[in-house]
């Protein structure tokens, strides 16, 4: 297995420069695109989209044009998807269209590419709070604090809770884990792939009810209808499942990391030549660490109040217009820019604390120093999210999932089986398309009918499709924050590569997704119920 690890990294670490290597792809997809298009590649099939909305414009007495486009409870209404039949055609990129496409929308691409957006607001907190000396402070009190033996259990499930706040656990509790190891006199990399492992292996499933869990819910929902109308599942369909595989992978990903990743990097040894981070001693100033950590907890508190004052109150801003505070709460769609807040508030507390925020220009200094370090990566997100949109217009990456989903469907296979097959085709997919919603859109109204008739749960099919969804997301190189993790282990060894990140996250994809189907095989052969009054077979 370390040979074949190896192996990996070497041919991994010699590919091009990341933004090469997307560029070749993008004149690839092209070709290819051309060559699908000239064969007639085509199919039809029935896909999930959201549910119109009602548009109520709203004009002033003396004006003719629309001031208000659509009711401003829209955004905060119950999602709602209808089922329309179509055909999906390849589209090439070297006809007149396509070629019009490659132009025109090179802007929107990068525009439409969150994830910059996402990088960006999330750094602005963290920033201030790591130039200030507060996160190297957190992380020396939880490790004073914590047991040794349970410093990767703790950081590989706050990593599992985190997708409750989408990408902040990319953004935030990576670099802390690789810090944390550091600090252990551990390899920082081990800490940062446990961290990583933890947030994306089994980003489905969480110990908290989450966005996704209403997104997924309502799209199943809409499937079932297809073969039972008016009935439905809750959003506690998979609570039971969620709640127990949450903990359960935390415990798994901790067993790879200390028997596997940290045998193979070995000790760490800093090179003073390479100016790495871990290089960079510095002396700490007991009392001023406490006293920034007192006033952190003070502006932190502060700052909590305020989100808590326009989030708790009946009518409250963060509460949907209707009164309700749910997964579709204004709060939830503000929690990237709410962690931010108290981050940005901690750190400037911390340093005016421990002396090392001195006036604005210093907490302005920290944003623009963190902005600069993010330059890279920018410049190669530019890339990517040219060959991710160039890619999903050539409609190849819809066109293979549904065939694989079609293929699986005319199997003549008993119910595990074909779970198993489904999972596995899940699995596949989520290297070309690592979106959870979107691979459901396409797979709900083909699998929860097809399994409804065998008798089994659309709670069931859901907590499949949770398995398939997750595991392949840490070695895909289309996982958007890829690059940054790869940046981030760089500031430790300058020589770490892509294909030394994959060789270092294949255990955790294959141990992950072994255990899981074992298991998923188990609880559905013992008929344990995934949710509250929700069982695994009709």
């Amino acid at each position: 297995m370390q040979k074949l690890l190896d192996g990996i990294e070497k041919v991994g670490n010699k590919v091009p420069h990341p933004v090469l290597m997307f560029l070749y792809l993008i004149a690839f997809i092209i070709v290819l695109s051309h060559v699908l298009y000239m064969l007639g590649v085509s199919v039809t099939t029935e896909v999930l989209e959201p549910a119109p909305v009602q548009v109520q414009p709203d004009f002033y007495a003396d004006t003719t044009s629309s001031l208000l486009d659509t009711p401003p409870t829209a955004a905060y209404t119950e999602d709602g998807f209808v089922i329309r039949t179509e055909t999906i055609a390849i589209k090439s990129l070297l006809t007149i269209e396509g070629i019009r496409f490659i132009f025109t929308s090179f802007l929107p691409n990068f525009a439409g590419f969150t994830v910059v957006a996402t990088i960006f607001v999330a750094m602005i907190g963290v920033g201030v709070a790591e130039q200030a000396g507060m996160m190297a402070a957190l992380i020396r009190k939880l490790v004073k604090v914590a047991p040794a033996r349970l410093i990767t259990f703790i950081i590989v499930l706050l990593g599992g809770i985190s997708s409750v706040a989408t990408d902040a656990g990319y953004l935030i509790l990576i670099p802390l884990g690789a810090a944390a190891f550091l600090t252990l006199k551990r390899h920082p990399v081990a800490g940062l792939v446990a961290a990583f492992a933890g947030v994306s292996v089994a980003f489905a499933v969480n110990i908290l009810i989450t966005p996704l869990d209403a997104m997924l819910t309502e799209m199943t929902n809409e499937a079932y209808q297809l073969v039972n109308p008016g009935s439905s599942i809750s959003i506690v369909a998979n609570l039971y499942f969620n709640i127990f595989f949450t903990i359960f992978f935390a415990v798994v990903v901790t067993i790879v990391t200390e028997r596997m990743i940290e045998p193979r990097l070995g000790k760490f040894v800093p090179d003073p030549a390479e100016g790495s981070a871990a290089t960079q001693e510095e002396k700490v100033d007991v009392a001023a660490e406490e006293r920034g950590l007192r006033h952190a907890l003070y502006w932190f508190l502060g700052a909590l109040a305020f989100i808590l004052l326009i989030t708790l109150p009946p009518g409250a801003p963060l509460r949907r217009p209707t009164g309700e505070l749910d997964v579709s709460s204004p709060l939830l769609d503000s929690l990237i820019f709410i962690i931010t807040l108290l981050f940005l508030f901690a750190g400037i507390g911390y340093g005016r604390g421990a002396g090392t925020i001195k006036s604005s220009n210093d907490v302005i200094a920290g944003v623009t120093k963190t902005f600069a370090g993010l330059a890279s990566l920018v410049f190669l997100l530019l890339v990517i999210s040219q060959f991710i949109g160039l890619f999903n217009y050539s409609n190849m990456p819809q066109i293979l999932g549904i065939s694989l989903a079609k293929l699986l469907e005319q199997a003549n296979i008993g119910a595990i089986p074909l779970l198993v097959g489904m999972i596995l085709v899940i699995f596949l997919l989520d290297f070309v398309i690592p979106g959870s919603m979107p691979k459901w859109a396409i797979f709900a109204p083909v699998f929860v009918p097809l399994f409804v008739n065998l008798g089994v749960t659309p709670q069931t099919v859901l907590a499949a499709y949770r398995i398939g969804d997750s595991p392949a997301n840490v070695i895909t190189p289309l996982m958007v924050y890829f690059p940054f993790i790869v940046m981030v282990a760089q500031r430790y060894d300058k020589k770490v590569g892509i294909g030394s990140i994959i060789s270092l996250m294949l255990p955790y994809t294959v141990v992950v997704l072994v255990v899981w189907l074992i298991m998923f095989v188990l609880w559905f052969a013992l008929g344990i119920p995934l949710g509250p009054s929700y069982p695994v077979s009709l």
